[in-house]
């Protein structure tokens, strides 16, 4: 299996993962941000939703088969699901009760005031704080991105984060935030994608500079 993109410990491949995931390793982690299933992309060229039409409108269709949920899981020690609210159903219960929460910093707006993320260990829940205005600084190029510091974020929320470097693997790789992330924590990583366009935009940011790491709070 012949990798997208490769260099400083970050792999993409470009391709359904319900193709490429059982060819690859368990690893530690998963954290990965899969479609919702609520046809978001229907009124993405409407101002008043607050739409940008990226190209394509069927990427939120549908949400992943309870069984490819099941398999992202199973590939990984500990995983981080974001949206796990919409496929609940899929969601093995009796494992965990921790939730990671993104607060928008901006309440109704015709967006969700915040967004959740299933993670496969049990523990308290955690918010973090971060304006969609400071998120689209990143420059959005998917109509999912979710920010950096995020992902950042998320990452030092594994139970074994400092004593960990990965690799940390992303399913629904988008234009690569997980990725993008990892590298500013020194981490390696392996993203999947399966439309070329996103992984070209992930392959660039990746490339683009070093990525120094920042302490977070």
């Amino acid at each position: 299996m012949k990798p997208y993109y490769e260099q400083d410990g970050i792999t993409i491949y470009h391709g359904d993962c319900r193709e490429v995931l059982p060819r690859l390793d368990r690893v530690d982690h998963v954290l990965t941000d899969p479609p919702y299933g609520i046809n978001a992309a229907r009124d993405r060229n409407s101002a008043k939703y607050g739409w940008v039409d990226y190209g394509g409108s069927q990427w939120d269709l549908q949400r992943p088969a309870p069984e490819l949920v099941g398999a992202v899981i199973a590939k990984g020690k500990h995983s981080i699901l974001w949206g796990a609210n919409y496929f609940i159903n899929a969601l093995p219960w009796e494992a965990a009760n921790k939730w990671l929460i993104w607060d928008k910093c901006q309440q109704d707006f015709s967006l969700a005031d915040c967004e959740l993320a299933w993670c496969s260990w049990a523990g308290a829940m955690r918010r973090f704080a971060y304006p969609r205005a400071s998120a689209l600084q990143d420059g959005k190029q998917h109509p999912t991105q979710k920010p950096i510091e995020l992902m950042v974020w998320c990452i030092t929320n594994f139970p074994n984060f400092q004593h960990a470097s990965g690799p940390i693997l992303d399913p629904f790789m988008g234009v690569g935030t997980t990725l993008v992330a990892a590298k500013k924590l020194g981490w390696s990583a392996i993203g999947i994608e399966r439309e070329e366009k996103y992984c070209e935009i992930a392959a660039t940011r990746l490339a683009q500079r070093a990525l120094p790491f920042e302490a977070t709070a």
